[in-house]
């Protein structure tokens, strides 16, 4: 197991080089950075100003134009347009950006933002706890509703319960998450009917007045809605993957010996067929929690007016924020590759017949 560890710890800076350069030289070919963006902002605010009309009008007829290659830059100062490549530090060749960005990262420093005045990290620490909280409890939710409900529907495979829940699985995996909240929100926040829940933020105005049960209460408050809406639809596919693996355990020979040796059903469920059986969930937990911590929430927060990662992801796309797309990029890339590797460790620890190290020679 050590060796398998020493290796696949070394293939991580490799992978995580690797995934890097691929964006870094797709984000860079797309239309639209940074400073198209602020020129395009410029343009708009100026565009109906008689000195921006004048000034294009003495350019034309002088035949002059702007030797920058940016859309949106005539009539500006090309020392100006200078200045901001100094600034986002695009006067520097590619490859030189490049290695910059992966030395400091290295550092595990994640540079600075371009349009907001903080740093990546402190911006990630910021949003943190609203992604945190959606994950870690809709997370929770789901499996402890999904594995219960997938080993049930498992023993009573065939059964009228069975049926019923297989009908609740597949609205909840047919319908998105983003429906759900606003299904939510019309129902419980005010829209049409009850106005039990509200609707934007975390917490409370008067957060920092409540006492110690009130604040948890306000805060649980706050989250009811849109973890309701991530754990309806996220809990149908590990449900219906807990079943199917529980099916395929409790048909297999040993679990029939077992039986015929006159072990009880609650022993050979727990003793034989769950370690074998949660091997496939747990081989998905690390993409889960990826993709629910840092990436699955990004339409909820959006419905809700909750400010956290995805949101950030988002806005940072859109606003060609590169420090922050490339900072959590690396950041969650990191996260998932080790989150990986502590998955395949745990595949060993709960069936020592698995031998990864042996499968790759």
């Amino acid at each position: 197991m050590l060796a398998y560890l020493l290796r696949r710890l070394v293939l991580i800076p490799p992978t995580l080089l690797g995934i890097l350069l691929l964006n870094f030289v797709i984000i860079q070919a797309a239309p639209g950075g940074p400073i198209e963006q602020i020129l395009a902002q410029m343009d708009g605010l100026e565009g109906m100003s008689s000195t921006r009309m004048d000034t294009q009008a003495s350019n034309e007829a002088s035949g002059s134009s702007d030797s920058s290659g940016y859309r949106g830059s005539q009539g500006l100062d090309a020392q100006f347009i200078a200045e901001l490549e100094q600034q986002f530090g695009f006067d520097k060749p590619l490859h030189e950006r490049f290695l910059q960005m992966v030395g400091q990262y290295l550092r595990f420093d994640l540079g600075d933002s371009f349009f907001r005045a903080q740093s990546v990290g402190e911006l990630i620490l910021d949003k943190m706890p609203v992604s945190i909280s959606l994950g870690l409890w809709s997370t929770l939710l789901i499996y402890l509703i999904s594995i219960p409900l997938g080993i049930r529907k498992a023993l009573h495979h065939g059964s009228r319960f069975d049926v019923w829940t297989s009908s609740v699985v597949i609205i909840g995996y047919a319908i998105p998450g983003f429906l759900f909240a606003l299904l939510l929100i019309v129902l419980f926040a005010g829209g049409s009917y009850l106005d039990w829940f509200p609707l934007r933020g975390l917490t409370s105005d008067n957060f920092d007045e409540l006492s110690c049960l009130g604040k948890i209460a306000d805060y649980f408050w706050h989250l009811a809605l849109p973890v309701a809406a991530m754990t309806i639809s996220g809990f149908a596919t590990l449900t219906l993957l807990t079943k199917n693996s529980f099916l395929d355990e409790i048909h297999k020979q040993y679990v029939l010996t077992a039986r015929a040796k006159g072990v009880s059903d609650r022993q050979v469920l727990y003793g034989h067929v769950f370690r074998n059986a949660m091997l496939i969930i747990i081989a998905g937990l690390p993409a889960a929690l990826v993709s629910i911590f840092f990436t699955g929430s990004l339409l909820i927060e959006v419905i809700f007016s909750l400010d956290g990662l995805g949101l950030l992801g988002f806005e940072a796309v859109v606003q060609r924020d590169y420090p922050v797309v490339f900072g959590t990029l690396y950041l969650f890339t990191l996260i998932g590759l080790l989150l990986k590797l502590i998955s395949d460790l745990t595949y060993m620890l709960i069936d020592p017949r698995i031998d990864f190290s042996s499968r790759e020679h």
